[in-house]
């Protein structure tokens, strides 16, 4: 039996997040007042008291995200039984996971997810762009749309494959817009506005790839402990040369999440474990894999209902 631990993304944050391992956990402690140090600030009380304008705000959603993840691995991880096969993270989850699979250190992934999380903010000003949810149309029939729409200066694309059923689309609102229209003609079921701060992983985030890759310039990574699997290639990687560059394609480029699931059944897994607030994760594989078993960690409760499943030991 191979299991993978993946790891959330933006949209899985809520006040209180975290507060519970905090308290219960002297190893859950420690990943928060080590993030608190690394910012000069006291994120964890954002994570838990919030409000929640202020933990909405992109570059202070993605650290809260990535350490909540970490702690919860933190915790997960010095008791679980066996060991992972894989590692991957939804979008801003991919740092979380590098982090777990000690390919980067916290302080460092902390620092890089604020900046990561404030150029995308400054990217593109406020109405420029914007996001949608397609649901109940092939993935392919999205794509061929999107194509189709774009132009006349606009983009519009596939920003995260999610699951079979659900394709989200970003860009110039203008032709999110014409899109949506055209995607409900096509015979979606659903296409849903989402309110977002910036229209993430599409060619308008462009502005924030050199910016970000001066950050990234400044930081050690070290080969993975276990394969991670990377959004933009939806392949496991264990090279550290490599890192960077997948984490900058990630920018501008598809979130793959139903190929990457795939990629893990292909190599044999059969249970993942979802490390972070919610689970967001937990739904998405069950979706694309009939034969992945998964389980949440973000409380004691879930901590506990984790361990006590049959299959926690690998063979």
């Amino acid at each position: 039996m191979k299991t993978a631990f993946v790891f959330p993304g933006q949209g899985s944050q809520s006040v209180g997040m975290g507060k519970a391992l905090y308290d219960t956990f002297p190893e859950a402690k420690a990943v928060f007042d080590a993030a608190d140090d690394a910012l000069g600030e006291k994120l964890s009380k954002l994570c838990f008291e919030g409000p929640d304008e202020a933990l909405k705000l992109t570059a202070n959603t993605q650290p809260a995200i990535l350490t909540v993840s970490v702690a919860a691995h933190a915790v997960f991880s010095s008791r679980f039984e066996g060991t992972p096969q894989f590692m991957a993270g939804h979008s801003l989850g991919e740092y979380s996971a590098l982090v777990a699979a000690k390919a980067l250190c916290l302080s460092d992934a902390v620092r890089s997810v604020r900046a990561r999380g404030t150029f995308m903010q400054e990217a593109v000003p406020a109405g420029v762009g914007a996001m949608a949810a397609v649901l109940g149309l092939a993935p392919e029939k999205v794509k061929e749309i999107c194509d189709q729409t774009s132009g006349e200066g606009q983009v519009v694309a596939p920003a995260n494959y999610n699951d079979p059923g659900q394709t989200v689309i970003a860009g110039h609102a203008g032709a999110v817009e014409r899109a949506s229209v055209k995607l409900k003609e096509a015979g979606a079921k659903r296409v849903l506005p989402l309110p977002v701060s910036a229209p993430f992983h599409c060619a308008l985030m462009q502005p924030v790839v050199a910016r970000l890759g001066e950050v990234l310039s400044k930081v050690t990574f070290c080969a993975p402990v276990v394969p991670v699997v990377s959004n933009v290639e939806a392949t496991p990687n264990q090279d550290p040369a490599r890192i960077a560059e997948l984490l900058l394609r990630q920018v501008t480029g598809s979130v793959r999440w139903v190929e990457c699931v795939q990629a893990l059944e292909q190599q044999g897994v059969t249970r993942v474990v979802e490390l972070g607030p919610g689970k967001v994760l937990c739904g998405l594989v069950k979706r694309i894999s009939k034969n992945i078993e998964c389980v949440n960690v973000e409380d004691p409760a879930s901590l506990e209902k984790a361990l006590a499943s049959p299959a926690r030991s690998e063979a």
